[in-house]
């Protein structure tokens, strides 16, 4: 019934407006959405299987009847289903099999077929994994044994395949002989004795399992009011209050060698990868659980979000993806060295570029690869911004019909950057769940973040150039003493010795200070819960990180 739903409210909508739709979800979801989809009755439902792995692709006509697959093609498909299966179940399983029997038995064997994907934009990455798996494929199938024991792939046995080119031949043969010959009815192997499994069952006293419990609301394992935290001592945990955490992406390759990056859409770098996990285990160890979690379109924010929410075992949370919390549009800069551009243009003019509030660097052109209205994702799925009419009429004479476009960034400034992400923060993030009490997470990129925090620390505009994001690292905002905190990892390293915040640090790490000026107990850094001295040495580090901020 609740499949039905979904199919109902979202897929056939999503359908019907001419989209694809991919659905991943589990075996039974699965078997009852194609129960509906191809109007199977209750007792032929028992004879479809599901393969764990392998896609399944409906195509329908305008009317959402799903359209049979046709006997010229090398189909495989299942009794009572008009879907195809991509692959025959098992070859996969075959392949991962005796690939991992050539990595332990044939030398370098392994270095010779890894694939790193990782710093790959997604071109080459989706051309790189594609060669991948048609080299093991076709490598793999020679050595299919048909005679080998079949290992268990999440069918139940259930799974009865067809090949569509067997059939009609079959069938045809059946026509000349003068029998009836129904193409979506072939014959197939005799079905099981259904009076061998009830005799089985007679005498099974069902069982009764009860889905319900009388106290819904007392834990069987209350969590712990606090953690333990290697060098720190106990860690409270607070549910009750709502917090806001940003994070800047993991590192990329275009971080490491120095590039301009934008709305370039690059993947996170091995090192960033492990910089994700690092701070979602860092926030676990800590206590941290969030019930929002927001990041721009770009995927090396994404991932981060994605991996930081692995590292917390909290992966079914809804990831709410706006552009508005994209990088800075660094136009013609765009793939640039920040050293190469340093030295045409000079330190001043550079320095204006990357960290100037109201100064755009050069734009690009509106064929240029770099403009966003040449990338299908936003000029096909960005709705909530004007029309360009000179846009319009460009693109129109262009492709000799009217084309309608909308006034996408060619170049920003910091300033270009806070006028799209401050309103998205104040009007969306902070009513539907900030002032709702949810904790929330912020995964972004640096100047999307230096834009929130200029915003929500105060800081000057001509203070907001020394301003550093370290990448991967988790900023906890204050709601109530409108300041910023770092977790300790128990390294008992300084965090402004350890990460580079810039010179307008101290804006950031000030006093906490409650609403009537008092200052905030929980900003005093505590070492360890057993009341144990700190050192000089610990005491230097807490003062550099409450030092008031000079203006």
């Amino acid at each position: 019934d609740r499949t039905k739903k979904i199919w109902v409210d979202k897929i056939s909508y999503e359908l019907a407006c001419g989209k694809n739709v991919m659905v991943v979800a589990h075996a039974n979801t699965l078997r009852g959405l194609v129960k509906i989809i191809d109007d199977i009755g209750d007792e032929e439902i028992q004879s479809i299987a599901i393969p764990t792995g392998i896609p399944i692709v409906y195509k329908f006509n305008k009317n959402l009847d799903p359209i049979p697959p046709t006997h010229d093609q090398k189909n495989v498909v299942q009794m009572h289903m008009n879907g195809c299966f991509l692959e025959k179940p098992g070859l996969l399983k075959e392949a991962i099999k005796r690939e991992e029997e050539w990595c332990n038995n044939v030398p370098d064997y392994s270095k010779v077929m890894e694939r790193t994907n990782y710093g790959l934009n997604p071109l080459q990455s989706s051309l790189s994994k594609l060669e991948a798996e048609r080299k093991v494929q076709t490598w793999a199938q020679q050595f299919v044994d048909e005679s080998d024991e079949e290992e268990d792939d999440g069918t139940d046995g259930k799974l009865t395949l067809v090949d569509i080119d067997k059939v009609w031949e079959e069938g045809m043969a059946d026509v000349e002989e003068g029998e009836y010959f129904d193409p979506d009815r072939p014959k197939f192997e005799s079905e099981p004795n259904n009076e061998e499994y009830a005799a089985v069952g007679e005498d099974v006293e069902p069982t009764v399992v009860n889905l319900y419990s009388d106290s819904p609301c007392i834990n069987i394992d209350p969590l712990p009011a606090a953690r333990k935290v290697p060098g720190i001592g106990d860690v409270p945990i607070q549910r009750s209050s709502s917090v806001i955490v940003m994070i800047r992406h993991g590192k990329t390759e275009n971080n490491k060698l120095g590039l301009f990056t934008g709305w370039d859409d690059v993947p996170l770098a091995v090192e960033g990868v492990e910089e994700a996990k690092a701070a979602g285990k860092l926030l676990k160890l800590h206590g941290f659980e969030f019930d929002a979690v927001y990041t721009s379109w770009l995927s090396r924010a994404i991932e981060t979000a994605w991996l930081v929410m692995d590292s917390m075992d909290c992966l079914w949370l809804p990831i709410i993806k706006s552009w508005r919390l994209n990088e800075r549009m660094y136009g013609e800069l765009t793939g640039l060295s920040k050293a190469m551009v340093k030295q045409r243009h000079g330190d001043k003019q550079f320095m204006d570029w990357r960290r100037g509030y109201a100064v755009r660097p050069p734009p690009c052109s509106s064929f240029s690869p770099q403009y966003p209205g040449n990338d299908q994702r936003y000029t096909k799925y960005l709705k909530d911004l004007r029309f360009s009419v000179s846009e319009s009429l460009i693109r129109s004479i262009e492709q000799k019909e009217i084309s309608i476009h909308r006034k996408l960034p060619k170049a920003e400034s910091l300033k270009d950057c806070m006028d799209r992400t401050i309103p998205y923060f104040t009007e969306t993030i902070m009513p539907e769940s900030v002032e709702k009490g949810k904790r929330v997470l912020i995964s972004s990129s640096e100047n999307a973040i230096r834009g929130l925090l200029m915003h929500l620390c105060e800081i000057p505009e001509d203070k907001i150039s020394g301003l550093e994001i370290p990448n991967g690292l988790p900023l906890i905002y204050d709601l109530n003493s409108k300041c910023i905190k770092l977790l300790d990892d128990g390294s008992g390293e300084d965090p402004l010795e350890k990460y580079n915040f810039g010179t307008s640090a101290p804006y950031l790490f000030r006093p906490c200070t409650l609403p009537d000026g008092s200052l905030q107990e929980e900003c005093d850094i505590n070492f360890a819960s057993d009341g144990a001295v700190l050192t000089e040495r610990e005491s230097e580090i807490i003062a550099n990180i409450r030092a008031p901020a000079k203006v």
